[in-house]
């Protein structure tokens, strides 16, 4: 008899034409699905029942180890494996048992085989549910939530079959409240749910999840604890879905919890080729994060494997920021330690023939389908002598490489392990010409470091099978890699190459300009790790890529400087008012709370004298309506004094241009309270603010959708604006670069590193209030 197409095998076990079609356009799950048909129909005969069809689609999709199939269809073909709970159980046991031979006997036990239910005791499994919850049943009637029932009588009876659970449910409910009434036919009215803007008011904890809103109440520590149940524990790496094994897995797995102890292990692995970003800063705190939370410990390793790029000043850039974070790795390594271990796993993947010397050139490797090499099946000893030439420096840059034989998620095929690079290393010198790709340093440097969770970005997940292949084509431990979401801002560019570009075009002063988005950066603008650290939080451990507002960072920031930021009064467009009555023959001290909302935090003192200088934008002596600041007729309470000011006189140049304001006061509590309290400086200290906003104009600035001429065409032409000659009191005298202040009614701002003695430079961190414009 002929084979059936493909189509008709399928709908032949009960899958839909259109469900059918589907399955065939993923080729993986239709060639086992085909085969697990086949095998079937061999104890069965052609036709096979939808019930036994359904567990074959199931296995089909959810089976890890292809190895396990003809073992697995036979339970269900001899009928042995009859219900879903049963196939689950089957799955998990061949899932967290890689190794042969299977114990049957265990086997069977654990997934019910032979274990028979009987209806009797379905029958009393569900009594004895309803009995339960009779009095709630009798009052909510059919309103009541009848899953809850199957889910005590399934509890009771693991191996029943859900349907005749169900079935026995409906007639005991139907004998115990009769059929359904009017009333019970009515919808159960919804709770109604909080608008979305409640919801924002209500927490600012809530962030985006694969298109859903996820409210996030959890600290980031809760939420890495609440990781770790997600995730296999040590030494039960075969646990985790897509695990490769070899007949090595479990010995390497046992000799690895011998030197960790079961202990958490993760790492840092930055390329020392730039500086780190916002995106960064969600990885240091995953990686970190989630070995603190677990009782572990995190490396710093630097992926130091292309010299070319690398400078002495990105370590120590590195190594600042993440203690910056608050972070201290357990130990700063270097790939660069491995390089004898990584050539000598080399040589003996050669000898396994798993890799061999290639001399195609680069721009032939390049594009979606690059021709197979012709030197893929070279002789091993050919292969071996050849990269000890690349070794010696008998070949120029890109005539050889060294690749491995494997077919990469991406359908890249044998990528490159090592190359030619005639450039000195920073720790090495000239000990070497050949490097280590990230492809093939990264999965062996986390195994020499028995690193248990390898933590990456989702673009890292196309190579999650080449990291799994490398560490079992050379029997070494193999740790498993999880993949989480990167973090994006609008309004932001991160790429180094593009930096580069913003630096050179005079776009921006260096990486660590503050528009920047560089933790660097950051940290010049303000930005305190605390406020950083509470952002990633709130973005969460997504699994989907986040690109979050700017607004929401800067929000997180106001909530940490509000408590930890001493206020002072500046003002940045002086006018100067003269009090013709000043009340005391010198200056007085006023004392001011640091925190006004604290004043247990203490206070500084600020002289106040017959001239002051107020903002010029807090005068106008043609006001519109609505406007309460100084004017004629409209006097205002200078913040702090005690004292309210009222016009007397404008003095004017003779351009017309007022250059100052006479005045008297009185004691703020000797007449009418006025509509307002400005802030003012006397005897004050002259520095230099510089105001920022946005570098960019459009969300996405690397968008041609968005901005057709490229990221360097949509620069905000306002993004830095410096005051030269602003004042400040002189409760700031002493602050040092990143020290910083709350300027009463301008915004948070921080001492910048460019300060010198007399000559104080502030950078603004944020102002008080989001602009409406940017949310």
């Amino acid at each position: 008899m002929a084979a059936l197409d493909p189509l008709s095998l399928f709908t032949g076990l009960g899958l839909s034409e259109h469900k059918a079609r589907e399955t065939l356009k993923n080729t993986a799950l239709s060639a086992q699905l085909r085969e697990a048909a086949t095998q079937a129909q061999q104890t069965l005969g052609c036709t096979i029942d939808k019930a036994t069809g359904t567990l074959l689609y199931g296995l089909a999709s959810r089976l890890r180890d292809p190895r396990r199939l003809s073992f697995l269809v036979s339970y269900i073909a001899n009928r042995k494996i009859h219900t879903e709970t049963q196939l689950s159980a089957a799955l998990e046991y061949v899932r967290s048992h890689p190794l042969d031979p299977i114990n049957t006997m265990v086997f069977e036990q654990e997934c019910g085989v032979g274990v028979v239910v009987t209806p009797e005791q379905i029958e009393e499994a569900v009594e004895a549910a309803i009995n339960r919850h009779r009095p709630q049943l009798l009052v909510e009637r059919y309103h009541f939530n009848m899953g809850l029932l199957m889910g005590e009588a399934r509890a009771a009876l693991k191996w029943a079959d859900g349907k005749m659970i169900k079935h026995e449910v409906d007639m005991q409910v139907l004998h115990l409240l009769g059929p359904k009434t009017e009333t019970d036919l009515e919808k159960k009215p919804k709770v109604a749910k909080a608008r979305p803007e409640e919801t924002d008011r209500r927490t600012a904890k809530d962030v985006v999840e694969n298109g859903e809103t996820v409210v996030q109440t959890l600290s980031l520590m809760e939420q890495l604890r609440g990781e770790a149940l997600k995730f296999h524990k040590p030494g039960e790496n075969y646990k985790t879905p897509g695990y490769v094994t070899t007949p090595y897995t479990m010995d390497l797995l046992k000799q690895h919890l011998e030197i960790t102890g079961g202990q958490v292990r993760t790492r840092f692995p930055p390329e020392p080729n730039g500086i780190l970003h916002i995106g960064h800063a969600k990885a240091i705190n995953f990686n970190f994060g989630y070995a603190k939370a677990n009782n572990g410990i995190c490396f710093l390793r630097f992926d130091d494997t292309n010299p070319e790029k690398e400078e002495a000043k990105f370590f120590t850039a590195i190594c600042d920021m993440v203690a910056w974070l608050g972070y201290i790795p357990y130990k700063v390594t270097y790939a660069s330690n491995y390089f004898d271990q990584l050539y000598a796993w080399a040589e003996e993947l050669i000898r396994r023939g798993q890799a061999y010397v290639c001399h195609q050139r680069g721009e032939e490797l390049k594009g979606h389908n690059p021709l197979p090499s012709p030197w893929r099946d070279r002789p091993t000893e050919e292969s071996l002598l050849l990269f000890e030439a690349m070794r010696k420096g008998k070949f120029a840059e890109g005539e050889a490489t060294l690749r491995m034989k494997l077919v990469m998620e991406d359908g890249k095929m044998d990528p490159v392990a090592y190359r030619v690079k005639y450039t000195p290393h920073h720790r090495t010198g000239d000990t070497w010409c050949i490097y280590p790709t990230y492809d093939y340093t990264h999965c062996l440097c986390d195994s020499i470091e028995h690193i248990t969770h390898s933590l990456c970005t989702k673009e890292f997940q196309a190579r999650r099978s080449s990291y799994f292949w490398l560490c079992n084509a050379l029997d070494v431990y193999c740790p498993v890699q999880w993949e989480y979401g990167r973090l994006n801002l609008h309004y932001a560019v991160v790429s180094k190459r593009k930096i580069l570009q913003l630096v050179a075009a005079g776009a921006v002063r260096d990486w660590d300009d503050p528009r920047l988005f560089t933790l660097t950066a950051l940290r010049r603008r303000g930005f305190p790790p605390e406020a950083i650290n509470n952002f990633c939080a709130r973005v969460g451990v997504t699994v989907a890529q986040t690109t979050m507002e700017p607004h929401l960072l800067e929000a997180c920031v106001r909530d940490v400087l509000n408590d930890t930021a001493p206020r002072a009064m500046a003002v940045l467009e002086p006018l100067q008012v003269v009090i013709t009555n000043f009340p005391a023959a010198k200056s007085l001290d006023i004392q001011v709370p640091s925190f006004p909302a604290d004043e247990t935090k203490g206070f500084h003192q600020i002289p106040f004298g017959p001239i002051v200088f107020i903002e010029r934008t807090d005068f106008k002596e043609e006001p519109e309506p609505g406007y309460k600041r100084l004017a004629w007729g409209q006097p205002v309470g200078l913040r702090h004094t005690g004292y309210v000011i009222e016009l007397q006189h404008v003095v004017k140049g003779p351009s017309g241009c007022v250059e100052s304001l006479e005045v008297t006061c009185r004691r703020a509590d000797a007449g009418e309270k006025p509509k307002a309290f400005i802030h003012w400086v006397s005897q004050p200290l002259t520095c230099e603010i510089r105001l920022y906003e946005r570098l960019f104009q459009h969300k996405n600035p690397e968008d041609p959708a968005e901005v057709p001429g490229g990221f360097l065409s949509d620069l905000n032409p306002a993004s830095l604006q410096v005051v030269e000659a602003a004042l400040v009191d002189c409760s700031v005298a002493l602050a040092k670069p990143f020290d910083k202040f709350q300027f009463e009614r301008l915004g948070y701002f921080s001492v910048d590193p460019d300060s010198r003695q007399g000559q104080l430079v502030f950078n603004r961190t944020v102002t008080l209030k989001e602009d409406p414009g940017k949310v």
